[in-house]
């Protein structure tokens, strides 16, 4: 039995994105993001009260790039992993840790724009540093990108999905359109089923509730 613990629009869609890409059976049980979280039964799976949660075999495993390189081991035949040993190891677990580089900058983003609702509250330094810090984030991978089909030279990996949902979520703070390797490759990985299954469906309640916000 396998079962996800998601929130719409955070890092568990990086896991429920990649459950879709291994193409297995899973169950998901979706959360408001809110303090229910906190509560003594979702601690008992997650002590941080954050998403993911994943139950899997009477085992529960939380940390998104911990379950990424976990599913990616367990099931290893979908070559989205790059095995200890494989030429491109490094540079797989280098990419899809870099998921988290950039989710520290949209984190500190969400804070500014989202979670503090009152203006008096917000810092317009910490919200132009921040979405420039996204940005050399977004440069790095328009320069990674840049004649590549995928962030590695063997394809399709679980590194664009743990990247992908980061750009996902980042480019509601950096245009994605102003790099255009970034671009091209968001527009395919984007394009694939597995990504679109992950989206929240119609209706659902949303953190963001603007498709862009510029900085201040």
């Amino acid at each position: 039995m396998i079962r996800l613990h998601h929130c719409h629009q955070t890092r568990s869609m990086r896991v429920l994105w990649l459950l879709h890409e291994l193409g297995i059976d899973f169950d998901l049980v979706v959360h408001p993001f809110d303090k229910s979280l906190r509560a003594p039964g979702y601690l008992a799976l997650n002590p941080a009260g954050r998403v993911p949660a994943l139950e899997i075999d009477g085992d529960v495993w939380w940390e998104s790039g911990a379950i990424v390189e976990l599913l990616c081991e367990r099931f290893a035949e979908a070559g989205l992993g790059r095995a200890p040993g494989a030429p491109e190891r490094a540079e797989w677990l280098i990419w899809v840790h870099f998921a988290e580089t950039i989710s520290q900058h949209l984190a500190a983003l969400t804070q500014q724009h989202i979670m503090l609702y009152d203006d008096t509250m917000r810092s317009p330094v910490v919200m132009k540093l921040e979405a420039a810090r996204l940005g050399k984030c977004f440069e790095a991978l328009n320069r990674r990108l840049e004649g590549r089909e995928t962030l590695l030279d063997g394809g399709f990996s679980a590194a664009d999905v743990a990247v992908g949902q980061a750009v996902y979520m980042g480019q509601r703070f950096a245009p994605v359109a102003d790099y255009p390797a970034l671009a091209a490759w968001w527009a395919r990985v984007s394009g694939r089923e597995a990504f679109k299954a992950s989206l929240p469906p119609e209706g659902a309640d949303l953190l963001y509730k603007e498709e862009f916000y510029a900085p201040w």
